[in-house]
């Protein structure tokens, strides 16, 4: 690939094309009008770039030229004042392309940064719309890689491969009208000479990029390795299978491999500056050896001589970089293409486009599930259907059930991380698709199982929650969460960080933290998702206080995997295979002897 440094081509290595990138546009083609539509709002930006690619490869051209008029003219006559008027011209015209190469470098990288940082912020908007769903069937090493690195790649078709080909073409057609009017026998013999010269140089330089693409991929299963052996749940995972010898030598063996493979690419770069040493010398060198047969050079001056031989030397590296534009069009376009493909996932749970305001102040908090039903993505099965629930304000209601009964799913509707097949769920008779997520997290909050938290302070952590919460309200929190104790016990409090994933504090601890965060919103409407089922019962019944203070005076919808922490429940529903087979209080269940008999038994 080619830029443009002050005005005169840099070579890079040679690149050809990727296998799987022509798999990955044969499988998701992407349109040249796709491509422009990045460019929305830069047309003038971009034109003015082009603009001055040309102007300045073609005022880069002059300068053989006055070194012509200086050799065969000023020098041999004596004209100083010719001489002057030449050298002055030689730095003006060095000094221009130098600031047209600036400018063109700040208006295309300033351009490229703009269209990435938009496409950037795109692609992460578009997925944080996505459904829980997605997220689950999808790596988070591949979102991660086609948010960062594949938009950051992008620089090569944004900021370089379109002033590339600006650059290296007007360069070169330049570069050979210049040539014919110097000697136009000459130009014959660079028809011969430049092609095998580049073949050759292209060739030792994809040995090289070979080379380097192997010692990436190294590279890749090494920082892999270190991932799964040495962050804590990898750590953790191989002391307690004994695993750590075997990681031991897995790393050991990809370092070794690195060893060779940084050998072999010196040695291929070695090669590729010793033959592009000899190309550079072999040229010129022919130039002189027929500049010493008067029947072919025919009227040739020393000055037209070194002129040319500049020429020639100028002409090798544009066409170069045409070469590698087919290759680095097509990264670039399978790069687009994956990014594309995230954004055209369809939303499954889309914002309203006219949504119905919710005042979290005057919710009353009834809650209702009519008809609902709902069958996973996939269409494999309905996780649940003939849903009918209603949860007074203010009330409690349990649902209990087997594994797989639907309970979480039921759960998940409520906080519209899914949206139901059928039916719908409402508050206060509106539906959930009609508040906007700014409303509806104010109004109902969450408490699960796996508790998340970021690896920042406690305050940091709480404050996800509340932005503008004081000090006073986040130790009023944890003080109602029964876990301020724990904080304030630790040397830096609130600016205690909590480690990867919270791994800081026990599983009661990082329960009551997010029990906190959630009374920091205080939503008129609670979601309980197996929010004990993860502890031991010493640790549960501490938390379960903790629990009632959250509870308290809200509409509480609690799935429970043990039926000792929904007794108390105003009602209780019994699921199985995503119908209710059974609903009615504590006692009056285990008097029916029925599914909750069974499961309570």
């Amino acid at each position: 690939m080619t830029t443009t440094t002050h005005g005169a081509p840099v070579m890079r290595g040679p690149t050809r094309v990727s296998a799987a990138d022509r798999a990955q546009l044969a499988e998701s083609p992407v349109s040249l009008a796709r491509v422009a539509g990045l460019f929305g709002g830069h047309r003038l930006e971009l034109l003015v770039v082009t603009v001055i690619i040309v102007v300045a490869s073609v005022v880069g051209l002059a300068q053989p030229f006055l070194l012509r008029e200086v050799i065969d003219v000023a020098l041999p006559t004596g004209d100083t004042r010719l001489l002057v008027w030449l050298v002055a011209g030689m730095v003006a015209v060095a000094a221009l392309t130098g600031v047209l190469g600036v400018w063109q470098t700040w208006l295309a990288t300033g351009m490229g940064q703009r269209v990435m940082h938009s496409l950037r912020v795109r692609v992460f908007a578009h997925l944080q719309a996505q459904s829980l769903a997605f997220f689950k069937r999808t790596r988070g090493g591949e979102v991660q890689s086609r948010l960062l690195q594949d938009v950051a790649g992008l620089q090569s078709v944004v900021t370089t491969t379109a002033t590339s080909i600006a650059s290296n073409l007007t360069t070169a057609v330049a570069t050979a009208v210049a040539m014919v009017a110097l000697n136009w026998r000459l130009s014959l013999l660079s028809l011969l000479v430049l092609p095998p010269a580049i073949l050759l140089t292209r060739r030792v330089a994809l040995v090289r990029r070979d080379v380097t693409l192997a010692q990436q991929r190294a590279l890749a299963d090494l920082h892999s390795q270190v991932e799964e052996a040495l962050s804590i749940n990898g750590a953790m995972l191989a002391k307690t299978l004994g695993s750590t010898a075997m990681h031991e030598r897995e790393f050991t063996g990809t370092s070794a491999r690195l060893i060779d493979l940084e050998v072999r690419s010196q040695l291929a770069g070695r090669w590729r500056m010793a033959t592009m040493s000899i190309v550079f010398a072999a040229i010129p060198a022919l130039l002189y050896l027929v500049a010493g047969f008067p029947s072919l050079s025919g009227d040739l001056t020393i000055g037209t001589l070194i002129a040319f031989a500049s020429l020639q030397g100028t002409i090798f590296r544009p066409i170069m970089g045409l070469l590698n534009v087919g290759a680095q069009w097509v990264a670039s376009m399978a790069l687009l293409s994956r990014i594309f493909g995230y954004l055209d996932l369809p939303v499954e749970v889309a914002e309203p486009v006219r949504p119905v305001r919710l005042d979290p102040g005057t919710v009353r908090g009834e809650v209702r599930f009519e008809h609902v039903g709902y069958r996973f993505p996939d269409g494999s099965a309905d996780a649940l259907a003939g849903i009918d629930l209603t949860i007074g304000a203010g009330r409690s209601l349990a649902v209990v059930g087997e594994t797989g009964s639907g309970k979480s799913t039921l759960a998940a509707l409520l906080v519209r991380l899914a949206d139901p097949t059928s039916g719908r769920v409402t508050v206060d008779g509106v539906d959930l698709r009609d508040i906007a997520a700014s409303d509806r997290t104010k109004v109902i909050g969450m408490v699960t199982q796996e508790t998340y938290l970021a690896h920042t302070t406690i305050a940091g952590n709480l404050r996800q929650a509340a932005p503008d919460a004081t000090d006073a309200e986040l130790w009023s929190a944890l003080q109602a969460a029964q876990v301020d104790q724990v904080i304030a016990a630790l040397p830096d409090g609130l600016d205690t960080v909590v480690g990867a994933r919270g791994h800081r504090f026990s599983g009661g601890e990082r329960q009551r933290l997010a029990i906190a965060r959630t009374l920091l919103v205080n939503p008129p409407i609670l979601v309980l998702d197996e929010a004990t089922s993860a502890l031991d019962s010493d640790t549960e019944r501490e938390l379960q206080a903790a629990l009632d203070v959250l509870m308290a005076g809200r509409t509480t919808l609690t799935i429970a995997h043990r039926l000792s922490t929904v007794r108390d429940a105003d009602e209780i529903v019994v699921l199985a295979a995503g119908r209710i087979v059974e609903r009615g209080t504590h006692e009056a269940l285990l008097a029916a002897g029925g599914h909750y008999a069974r499961l309570h038994g």
